[in-house]
Parts: C-alpha cells; sequence; structure tokens
C-alpha cells in the first residue's frame, strides 16, 4: 500500500474519483428493488423492512435520503453497529460490479490508498483531525482487490 502522501482523496461527486462518493448518480438493483445510488441503499438498509426504507429509496436525492437516514428520531434496527460495514460493503461492490467505467477507474488506483476527505465523518471518511477510520476508502480498496480477482481469475479462464 502507498504512503499517505501518494495516496487518492475524494469526496465530491466531481472529478475523476467522484464515483467513489456514494452520492454519485449510480443506479443499483439489490434485494429485488432499484436504488438511485448506493447511499438511498446503504441509509434505507438502518430501517429494512419499514416504510422508512421505502422513503429512503423513494428520495429526490442522496442528500435527502442521507438526511432521513440520520434522523435519530427513527429507530435504527437492533443489529446496525454489527452490520453496517458488512451492508455499505455489499452496495459499493455491487456499484462497482454493475459498472465496468467504474470499475476501470478504480483499477486503476493501482495499491494507493482511498481516503474519503470527508471531514465531519470520522467514520466513514479522515475525520476533523484526518486521522479517522476511513472505513469507506478500506472498503474501497477491499473492493478494488476482489475486482482484481475477477479479473485476472477471468483472464485464466479465457486462456483455457
Amino acid at each position: 500500500m502507498s504512503s499517505r502522501a501518494e495516496a487518492i482523496f475524494f469526496y465530491k461527486v466531481e472529478g475523476l474519483y467522484g464515483c467513489f462518493s456514494n452520492f454519485s448518480s449510480h443506479s443499483i438493483v439489490m434485494k429485488s428493488r432499484w436504488w438511485p445510488t448506493t447511499a438511498h441503499y446503504f441509509q434505507a438498509q438502518k430501517f429494512a423492512g419499514t416504510a422508512y426504507a421505502e422513503q429512503i429509496r423513494l428520495a429526490p436525492t442522496p442528500q435527502i435520503a442521507t438526511e432521513i437516514g440520520r434522523d435519530p428520531r427513527l429507530p435504527l434496527r437492533r443489529d446496525w453497529e454489527q452490520v453496517k460495514d458488512d451492508v455499505m460493503r455489499e452496495a459499493v461492490l455491487h456499484k462497482f460490479a454493475t459498472y465496468e467505467d467504474l470499475a476501470k477507474v478504480l483499477l486503476a488506483t493501482g495499491e494507493k490508498q482511498i481516503i474519503e476527505n470527508n471531514r465531519l465523518d470520522p467514520y466513514w471518511g479522515c475525520g476533523p483531525d484526518g486521522n479517522g477510520k476511513n472505513r469507506l476508502g478500506h472498503i474501497l480498496v477491499e473492493v478494488r482487490t476482489i475486482l482484481r480477482e475477477r479479473v485476472c481469475s477471468s483472464r485464466v479462464i479465457a486462456v483455457y
């Protein structure tokens, strides 16, 4: 893995790495439902099986979906803290596996660190001091590894 100085920082949906954002306008189909963005899917899973999940799915923007999902008055599913990383990984993997152009951008990052430059979120991003957990960045690296393995496997199969 590369040094932090060589890392790829992303946050907004604009630019080369904007597709790394959960707010990027790349819809996915998961659990037999269409989701406008991975943010919509992720936020809705906090309330899986409830009317809140559908309200989030139908939100007009990922910002509004996230606002609803972060509403402290709404009851989160009991296992949310245990499953949230898995839910994020599932959504991110599905997005990059669905869109070949996005997969190419992710694979082209090589071995570089990927950091969500979100100063307001010390869990998913780098946090206010730059030392956050950066879980979204780590998940993108995991997805990159999975995609790379799939590409290598398909090349081996193609040779035979």
